[in-house]
């Protein structure tokens, strides 16, 4: 039972009706308790075969290389704009393949979709950009497969659509991606062949076993994981860059940096849903021929990348910043300071809206982490059979107690008193 006496002469001012013998039952235990994830990387074995299937060491090498120094935006902008170059490659090897049985239809919805979603969230990123660094020019991309995409028969329809997309989302930045969209504001473009690689990336579209696995599904696996790695890697530095916010107390900052991090568990979840649409027979033989298999119980496919374990601890310890941000220290004997704080800082509002914001929006990186991995054991029963489900740390992502009892503990509260208000 959590004393409610200053939430009840909280309340009197606004709620006269409010009984001063009201007593709410909190659902017990609300203790900050340390609970280890249960996530950890597969069999060092297991993540560098990924790592070299992917040419990982290569991506990360573009991803990482920092040619504008001075613009602080290039290590979250730059892996998201090679994600969406790659994303325009996969349309050309999708429209590309002429197997009678594919379902192009939805393939071709599908795609839509992922390409806006990148443009969106990369329009966000752009937004966000409060310095005048980022590398622009009057020219426009040469080497971006983008153009061609709205030239070809078989895509034009997909790329016109895209360069629409650009265009509209753009609109409210500084400076748009020029990618051949029509730029009616005549805004700068960014210098997208320079901060994006395009030729680089190229010479990297085709995997070891490229050669001599035969089975037209083995490119798009292959690119399906590099757009997701990309994306895992901008995360990162997104979630250092939040980190930093919270440290600087720039909570408004960080508050917007938590929801494009949401979004991106988001799209990630979207990137794996493609996977159905990839033919049952030749998934499962491509599954023999690159010899992926399970190498125990607690071995699921995902913890291969070294990139999405990370991203995933990094996720749940923003939770570590709630005593900064609430500007109260964790009671050592698991009493409700953090609680009381908290519900003291959703009943004043005045001058905490951005911290509101924040812890709204961490909670919503909880709700998406976890809802991206129920997605993806799903997804695992879809294509292999339910036999290859059996992990108990993928379980145990989704189903252990939330990462902020603290705030659940004062929402609940909250709505129990407001619920005997009258």
């Amino acid at each position: 039972m959590v004393d409610t006496d200053w939430k009840n002469k909280m309340m009197s001012s606004e709620s006269p009706k409010l009984s001063s013998k009201l007593h709410v039952t909190i659902p017990s235990p609300f203790k900050v308790v340390a609970v280890s994830s249960p996530i950890s990387c597969s069999a060092p074995v297991a993540c560098s075969a990924y790592e070299l299937y992917l040419r990982l060491p290569e991506l990360k090498n573009l991803w990482s290389s920092r040619d504008f120094p001075r613009w602080s935006n290039e290590p979250i902008l730059k892996p998201s704009l090679q994600a969406l170059e790659i994303s325009f490659r996969l349309v050309l090897s999708v429209c590309s393949d002429a197997r009678p049985y594919i379902n192009h239809r939805e393939w071709n919805r599908r795609l839509d979709s992922l390409v806006t979603s990148q443009i969106q969230l990369i329009a966000s990123i752009c937004e966000e950009e409060d310095d005048q660094s980022a590398p622009v020019s009057d020219g426009r991309s040469s080497l971006s497969l983008l153009p061609q995409l709205a030239t070809w028969r078989k895509t034009e329809s997909l790329g016109k659509k895209f360069l629409c997309t650009i265009d509209n989302e753009m609109r409210r930045c500084k400076y748009t991606l020029g990618l051949g969209e029509q730029n009616v504001s005549n805004k700068p473009n960014l210098r997208y062949d320079a901060v994006c690689k395009p030729k680089d990336l190229y010479r990297l579209k085709d995997n070891p076993y490229a050669d001599h696995v035969d089975n037209d599904e083995n490119q798009t696996l292959y690119v399906l994981h590099q757009i997701l790695e990309s994306w895992i890697h901008a995360s990162l530095s997104l979630l250092n860059r939040i980190d930093e916010n919270i440290n600087e107390e720039r909570f408004g900052k960080a508050s917007s940096d938590v929801y494009l991090l949401e979004r991106i568990w988001r799209l990630m979840t979207e990137i794996e849903d493609l996977h159905i649409l990839m033919d049952p027979e030749d998934f499962l033989k491509l599954k023999k021929q690159l010899q992926i298999k399970s190498t125990g119980k607690n071995d699921a496919f995902c913890f291969r990348s070294r990139g999405l374990v990370e991203m995933t601890k990094m996720s749940k310890d923003l939770r570590q910043r709630i005593p900064k941000i609430l500007e109260v220290e964790v009671d050592p004997t698991g009493g409700p300071r953090l609680q009381e704080a908290a519900m003291r800082m959703y009943a004043r509002k005045k001058g905490e809206c951005d911290k509101i914001h924040l812890l709204q929006g961490m909670q919503a990186v909880e709700g998406a982490a976890k809802s991206f991995f129920f997605a993806y054991k799903q997804l695992v029963a879809v294509m292999m059979g339910s036999s290859q489900v059996s992990c108990d740390s993928l379980s145990q992502i989704f189903m252990e107690p939330t990462y902020y009892p603290s705030l659940d503990a004062a929402k609940t509260f909250l709505g129990e008193l407001w619920g005997n208000l009258g």
